[in-house]
């Protein structure tokens, strides 16, 4: 049977950012598998716009920087806007929002910051390993992460050493990347941090490096496993643990299906994680064509995120984000997600985190001002101008309305339908502030 328009619709809000009219009618005549096979036949693994010229610049020496202190951290802050204006107009432009999606999603995963990590062409680089690996082989993605100089920088692997353990980088590895809390033991983490001294970024080219010297070589045990393990052992031995793929599919399901987990689906998604080698794309297919995903009540229950408001609205209205690129960091920093930056190294925690009195209010001032420059373009004459957002000239008055809201919404306006007889700006006003459009 096919998807039907209500949920095409939803398929394309959970796994992008939303549709266009045309798009959700060619998704909905397709079969759940045929839908969501089709959003994985278009992922990407680099980005289509090309990352800022300075990604791979090396970074400057301690004497470098405290000779030319407020120049460098100048160029730090000027990188960094420029970096987190990129990434919105990549969102916003890709061919391949599911790519974008799980991006973002990776990223609130692996967690690191600008904050602490201070040298954005690290940042840079590890969005790029995250999209490459974004619907890729999640062994290879944590390998890949655990070697990454940002997050090496970002959970103290420099200080990691025989020595004196730095043991940050394994809690973490433990607590939100594999297993969750509650499923290793102190002495776990005392033994994998063991594991991985050495692994540090070099810091006159900013790429990975393991130092012999600073490395423990010594037997350790680590979940009832005993030898002479290094850092890549220990990425393995996890793996090994059915707990870590229950986990990852946890992760996955609380970011594209619902906020509480259904202990049956999870289990089966676990074991398509498992039986593919960790394979991501299969277990995404999974879950984006069960029926769990398109049950009636997950439409509209889950609150769009920052990001998800401010993409998903520029690209709805086909508008450009503002060309100045701290704007981006000041919206992020007012609505509570600002890429790059996470509050900590749980990432952000969304769902009914994403929505306060005051952030709604920002959040309705903001919708107002992007929408502003699309109402200013739609004549007041009558519902042609909505015919012509919707690329449908065929639609009577009626069925331009209606179609408009079925587009915009993903359950019925909690304030009711807007006033047919009202030019169409205050009808996309009164849509697109209406609390439901604040769901997805």
């Amino acid at each position: 049977m096919s998807l039907g328009f209500d949920n095409a619709r939803h398929l394309l809000s959970r796994a992008g950012f939303g549709g266009d009219l045309k798009t959700i009618e060619r998704y909905a005549a397709a079969r759940p598998e045929e839908a969501a096979r089709a959003l994985l036949r278009g992922v990407r693994v680099t980005s289509s716009r090309p990352l800022p010229g300075w990604v791979n610049q090396a970074a400057p020496s301690r004497k470098e920087r405290r000779a030319n202190r407020k120049a460098f951290q100048k160029k730090r802050r000027n990188q960094a806007a420029e970096l987190k204006h990129w990434w919105y107009q990549e969102m916003i432009a890709t061919p391949s929002p599911l790519t974008e999606r799980m991006t973002l999603f990776w990223h609130n995963h692996f967690t690191s910051s600008l904050r602490k990590v201070r040298f954005p062409p690290l940042m840079a680089r590890q969005n790029a390993l995250l999209r490459r690996h974004a619907l890729g082989s999640f062994r290879d993605l944590l390998h890949a992460i655990a070697r990454d100089p940002a997050m090496i920088v970002y959970l103290d692997g420099q200080t990691n050493r025989k020595r004196k353990p730095n043991e940050n980088f394994a809690r973490e590895l433990l607590e939100l990347f594999t297993l969750g809390e509650g499923h290793y033991s102190e002495r776990d983490i005392k033994e994998a941090a063991r594991a991985f001294t050495g692994w540090r970024v070099d810091r006159k080219t900013g790429r990975f490096e393991e130092a012999p010297r600073r490395h423990d070589g010594g037997v350790k045990t680590f979940l009832g496993r005993t030898g002479r393990f290094k850092g890549g052992d220990v990425l393995d031995i996890l793996l090994e643990q059915p707990r870590t793929a229950e986990y990852i599919t946890t992760r996955l399901w609380r970011a594209l299906v619902s906020s509480e987990p259904d202990p049956t689906e999870i289990k089966r998604l676990a074991a398509v994680l498992r039986g593919s080698n960790y394979a991501i794309a299969p277990t995404v297919e999974a879950m984006l064509s069960s029926k769990a995903f398109f049950a009636p009540e997950r439409r509209g229950a889950m609150i769009k995120s920052p990001v998800d408001l401010v993409v998903g609205t520029l690209r709805a209205f086909k508008l450009p984000l503002p060309s100045e690129e701290r704007y981006v960091i000041r919206i992020g920093r007012r609505l509570g997600q600002d890429l790059f930056d996470p509050p900590n190294v749980k990432g952000w925690p969304g769902h009914e985190a994403w929505i306060t009195t005051h952030t709604l209010l920002l959040r309705h001032r903001q919708l107002t001002q992007f929408v502003r420059g699309a109402f200013d373009k739609l004549p007041d004459h009558g519902p042609e101008a909505l015919k012509k957002w919707l690329g449908r000239p065929d639609l009577d008055a009626a069925g331009a309305l209606e179609m408009t809201t079925r587009v915009l919404l993903p359950i019925a306006p909690v304030h009711g339908a807007p006033n047919p007889n009202v030019t169409p700006s205050r009808l996309l006003g009164h849509l697109v502030l209406d609390p439901a459009y604040q769901l997805k």
